[in-house]
């Protein structure tokens, strides 16, 4: 292989860059879907469930059971359909157009009055639907609770409980989901739109039959290799603070820390995705199967494997081991650090060691499996 040559560089760089702007797909993997990804998983992704649709058997009339159904009424979580026999929602149970029911029985006022009974009321949630159902269930217990703070002070005495906790919560304390899946989001959109960028590069070349070309020239493998890395990357950082951006002034996801910091991880973890783009363009002389190695690769490992949304140490073990040989699952560990710590550098160096070292492996087995096509 001949020396590197900065002038052949350039002019690799220049002809990258000049495809970038000429072809409509690399615009749309590079600028619009990054886009069209964080806004849809900004708004298809949140796990604070509001306005569930529950049904409310108030079969005790007294003043204080219709205290407790107009607390039920009044919270934002449940959109209620009240009713006076539990047996009026059985049809609405079963069709799923409820997803829980909420019975203050006949004995509510008797029960209430009896310090024996903790809660006088019954809470039924529709288990097909187990997230919903948790929700639901700790909802109902929330406004049970606020409600009985509320006839404590209104009467004078205590609220029955002799000790109140006061959870205190870290880094996200409103318990918003979006805060924490938003950020791993932008991880696996920029996998997807890093490995799309350089896996049609060298397959494109040979299915326009421009790779012959290229390899009479006196371009090295390095040369050749580099050259179109360089625009991508810089495209693909270009979608990454595309997608900062609406992060922040869409959905107000927190940013504790600093853009140097952020630019600084995620370009390790984009040379790592752009390294699986051109090992699989390396492998592959079609587009369209370099594009569906692309996702199956990328796509799919990076999101049940990083942490995005199922926490690794909760799978089996080889597969939690199996995770560390994907870079998303750092580099989700780096953005959730970023936005809601800060720029805690313990925590995010070994991150970007493992991304490191992933993408000197993509870049070394794409330039060995280029030995054999390229000079």
């Amino acid at each position: 292989m001949s020396a590197l040559s900065l002038r052949r560089l350039r002019a690799i760089m220049a002809k990258e860059s000049l495809q970038i702007v000429r072809d409509p797909s690399s615009i749309l993997i590079g600028l619009i879907l990054p886009v069209f990804l964080t806004l849809l998983s900004g708004y298809s992704t949140n796990l604070d469930i509001e306005h569930i649709a529950i049904g409310l058997a108030l079969e005790d009339h007294s003043p204080a059971a219709r205290g407790l159904a107009a607390s039920f009424a009044a919270t934002k979580y449940f959109d209620v359909r009240q009713g006076d026999d539990r047996r009026e929602f059985t049809d609405a149970l079963t069709r799923g157009d409820l997803y829980g029911l909420v019975v203050i029985p006949q004995t509510f006022s008797r029960d209430l009055a009896r310090a024996d009974v903790t809660v006088p009321f019954q809470v039924i949630a529709d288990g097909s639907v187990p997230n919903t159902a948790t929700f639901l269930q700790n909802y109902a217990m929330g406004v049970w609770q606020a409600w009985m703070e509320r006839r404590a002070r209104e009467q004078g005495t205590s609220a029955t409980e002799p000790v109140r906790l006061a959870p205190r919560t870290w880094y996200n304390q409103e318990l918003v989901s979006l805060n924490s899946l938003l950020p791993g989001g932008m991880a696996i959109n920029l996998t997807l739109i890093g490995a799309l960028l350089t896996a049609l590069v060298v397959a494109r070349e040979w299915e326009r039959g421009t790779m012959e070309a290229m390899l009479a020239t006196p371009v090295g493998r390095f040369e050749m290799l580099l050259g179109k890395l360089l625009p991508y990357f810089l495209l693909g950082m270009m979608a990454m603070f595309l997608c900062l951006g609406i992060t922040l002034a869409v959905f107000r996801v927190p940013f504790r820390g600093s853009t140097f910091a952020l630019a600084v991880v995620s370009s390790v973890f984009m040379l790592s995705a752009l390294g699986l783009g051109l090992l699989i363009s390396s492998l592959s002389n079609s587009q369209f199967v370099a594009s569906q190695a692309a996702i199956i690769t990328a796509f799919l490992p990076a999101y049940f494997l990083s942490g995005y949304v199922f926490e690794p140490s909760s799978m089996p073990l080889p597969v939690e081991w199996l995770s560390h040989c994907i870079a998303a699952r750092y580099y989700v560990s780096c953005l959730k650090t970023l936005f809601l710590v800060g720029d805690a550098w313990a925590l995010l160096v070994p991150n970007m060691a493992g991304m490191a070292v992933i993408a000197a492996v993509m870049f070394g087995l794409t330039f060995r499996n280029s030995s054999r096509t390229l000079s």
